[in-house]
């Protein structure tokens, strides 16, 4: 049963761990494409929403998703999907992406932000971080319980 209660705690700090990991890499890929990027016209070919929660007395959260599609200066076609866009962009509205040349799949369409960039990733990584914070409280806890009582099953 010990083994259960440090076993948990250290699986779900790995996964938020993992999650902090790529919180930090989409930021600086985004800030990379923005900074060195090259520019594109690209067609807003569909634009559609998804939700999720809404069970119980839980809040409904709606995420506007967009696929478009831009030529590279080599000439190829790239079609991509970004989520959390603007709902302004219909089907059919031309906008400009930056990509990479490098990974032209990874385009954004999202305008420079970098201030709502690094307070979007803060946010994030501060509530992994309370999330881990909690776990390694709940190990210490336990681990604390346990030495003292001589193990916490009779």
């Amino acid at each position: 049963m010990e083994l259960f209660l440090y076993a948990v705690p250290t699986l779900v700090i790995a996964g938020f761990g993992g999650a902090a990991y790529g919180l930090v890499r989409r930021a600086r890929r985004i800030n990379r494409t923005w900074t060195h990027g090259l520019t594109a016209e690209a067609r807003c070919l569909r634009m559609y929403t998804t939700t999720g929660g809404g069970r119980g007395n839980t809040s409904v959260r709606t995420t506007v998703h967009h696929v478009y599609e831009f030529t590279t200066r080599e000439g190829r076609a790239v079609r991509f999907e970004e989520k959390d866009g603007p709902t302004t962009v219909l089907d059919g509205d031309i906008v400009t992406v930056r990509y990479l040349p490098e990974a032209p799949r990874l385009a954004t369409a999202l305008a420079p932000s970098r201030t709502r960039l690094v307070v979007g990733t803060g946010f994030g990584l501060a509530f992994l971080g309370a999330g881990i914070a909690f776990c390694a409280v709940f190990i210490t806890v336990v681990h604390m319980m346990a030495t003292e009582g001589g193990g916490m099953m009779p």
